[in-house]
């Protein structure tokens, strides 16, 4: 059984969307899938999804709703300089803690 990979992102993190059709955008991080290395990202990569009448939703219809996009698809914000950054890891009081390259500002508190 093959391990799950980790990803340099959790929910909550202010990520820069780098490529795609949505590049530029920033969000934040709804959800995400690490078995599938993908993130789901506020306001980003919206699809049109078509609903079946039900009896919550009697008209049925279209929908726009997000998709995930891929991982390597989004840099995570500086939270010093708001830049997108990439990301790091250091030891600090017995603990592993992600760090900003570009300004060494640790992000998890």
């Amino acid at each position: 059984m093959a391990q799950q990979p980790k990803l340099h992102v959790k929910t909550g993190d202010k990520v820069k969307v780098i490529t795609g059709k949505d590049k530029g955008k920033e969000g934040e991080i709804l959800r995400a899938f690490p078995s599938q290395e993908r993130v789901l990202v506020e306001g980003v990569n919206y699809v049109k999804k078509h609903t079946k009448p039900t009896q919550e939703n009697p008209q049925g219809g279209i929908s726009n709703e997000e998709a995930a996009i891929h991982v390597s698809n989004v840099m995570l914000i500086d939270p010093k300089s708001g830049e997108p950054t990439r990301v790091g890891h250091q030891v600090k009081d017995d603990k592993k803690v992600r760090v900003a390259k570009k300004s060494g500002e640790v992000i998890d508190k």
